[in-house]
């Protein structure tokens, strides 16, 4: 080849042609890739310039992963925060209303409901994770987010604990005790007797009767206890036949009364069933011993347990007018009934069923009682359940354990327990909003921050496009110019071989 010699015109578009074709293929690959330094070899210091601001802003890119998983975790959080603070609030209407009643019964019914939504609480802070992490859960719980490469920059957030309403720093919310039932019977029975008094009025004296004087004294016993009534004029003695009826009406769970045109006293009793009470009079004051009556010997009264369709009125534990109440242990008023003639066993059964929190069986003479919380059962006539005659009180009394929303105290108690929380629930969030907006700014300002490194990193190494595309056009004309003016050298060339012709 050496051997070869071209002229120096040839030479220079041979050589003008390769460095045409040589900045073509440089322009050809900026255009395809888009960048005009694709190697250290293009432009070293622009390289790896671009090439560390390029690493940053992948670190950075990579922290803005973390930081948009933290945002979550932290919006999580502050949902359940946001649901918790309702169900708070609901616990709180709660309280209120069993405050607004006097009902010890629908007081533990609200008490029941506070209970549950203390436990939806506790079920609402477990379930507020987001990938694993819980800031309602404690200990273990610990965010923190990074801001920059090194870790020198970030923000640690401590978890709060809400899935134990009772830990003192948490909410310090308890359950409620909701008490529990109590159980008490009373037995309803009936007996009747009557004394003879023949010849007498109401208004006449006892002493009328030939065995009958003053001094003589009438005993009523039951076997266990003595009631006396002394005949004459004196205090506390009786004198008259409606003084010895007034008399017997005095003793609890016996009623008499005097029938004029029969000359009796009808006695009725409301004693436990199978009690025998005794009627006699002595002669101490000097007439003969009868029967209570003008009859010998003694008068007894036996009762006989009261079937469901008997009527109230046979007992002598009720009359026309009585008014049974059912009262609980805050004196509220459940239920009431007035005793009228046809008033049955079967009645007083279903009243009591009918209030809430207490139910009643009836089995052989007895009424059993079943109540959530505590109730009496009274009457404003004071033979009402007297079982014998040495009974003062025969209300009947069904003791419970009280609620913790018994008394007002406990409720407003319960209530500022209620405000100190919501407190804490609000100052909890307004920590988890400041920290939230924190790593927003962060997270933004990342974004920022990766963008003007690209930008940078790119004002370094990615091509102009428009003026790759004019040099492309320049390139390709030079190179057909250059073509152009080779042929003209070899065409010079030639025309010397024509003088050889």
């Amino acid at each position: 080849m050496s051997d070869i010699v071209l002229s120096s015109a040839v030479r220079e578009n041979l050589l003008s042609l390769k460095n045409t074709a040589s900045l073509m293929s440089t322009t050809q690959n900026r255009l395809a890739t888009g960048l005009k330094v694709n190697t250290a070899l293009d432009n070293p210091n622009s390289y790896f310039t671009a090439a560390g601001l390029n690493d940053r802003a992948k670190d950075l890119n990579n922290l803005l992963d973390n930081m948009g998983q933290a945002v979550q975790t932290i919006k999580a959080a502050d949902n359940g925060i946001t649901s918790i603070t309702k169900l708070v609030e609901s616990a709180k209407a709660i309280a209120n209303q069993a405050l607004q009643t006097q009902s010890e019964y629908e007081r533990k019914v609200y008490a029941e409901r506070y209970n549950d939504l203390l436990s939806q609480i506790e079920t609402l802070a477990r379930d507020a994770s987001y990938k694993g992490k819980n800031l309602l859960a404690g200990a273990g719980n610990d965010l923190t987010v990074i801001f920059n490469e090194d870790s020198t920059s970030n923000l640690k957030i401590k978890p709060v604990d809400f899935t134990d309403t009772t830990l003192e720093n948490g909410l310090a919310l308890y359950d409620l005790a909701t008490g529990s039932g109590a159980t008490s019977s009373f037995s309803l029975a009936a007996g009747k007797t009557t004394l003879d008094l023949t010849g007498l009025q109401a208004s006449s004296d006892l002493t009328d009767l030939a065995d009958w004087a003053n001094g003589d004294v009438v005993t009523i016993t039951d076997g266990t206890t003595s009631k006396t009534f002394t005949v004459g004029s004196g205090p506390g003695q009786i004198r008259t036949v409606q003084d010895y009826v007034n008399a017997i009406n005095s003793l609890g769970g016996l009623k008499a009364s005097f029938d004029e045109g029969t000359d009796q006293i009808t006695v009725v009793s409301g004693m436990a069933s199978g009690l025998s009470l005794s009627i006699s009079k002595d002669a101490a004051g000097g007439g003969n011993a009868t029967n209570g009556g003008i009859g010998t010997g003694t008068t007894v009264l036996t009762t006989t347990a009261m079937t469901a369709n008997a009527t109230l009125t046979s007992s002598g534990g009720y009359q026309v007018g009585d008014v049974l109440r059912i009262v609980d242990g805050n004196g509220y008023e459940a239920a009431a009934l007035e005793i009228s003639e046809t008033t049955t066993v079967d009645d007083l059964v279903k009243l009591i069923n009918g209030v809430k929190g207490l139910k009643a069986g009836f089995s052989a003479g007895t009424i059993s009682l079943i109540g959530d919380i505590s109730f009496n059962l009274k009457s404003n006539n004071n033979d009402f359940n007297v079982g014998d005659l040495a009974t003062t009180d025969g209300t009947v009394k069904l003791t419970a354990v009280d609620s913790d929303f018994k008394d007002d105290t406990d409720i407003e108690r319960t209530l500022q327990a209620i405000n100190a929380a919501l407190a804490t629930l609000r100052s909890t969030a307004s920590s988890f909003g400041t920290m939230l907006s924190t790593v927003e700014i962060r997270q933004k300002f990342t974004g920022q921050l990766i963008n003007t490194l690209e930008v940078g990193a790119g004002a370094l190494t990615i091509a102009d496009m428009n003026q790759e595309g004019a040099n492309m056009l320049a390139l390709q004309t030079r190179q057909q110019l250059s073509s152009t003016a080779l042929s003209l050298a070899n065409q010079a060339e030639q025309s010397v071989l024509s003088l050889f012709g």
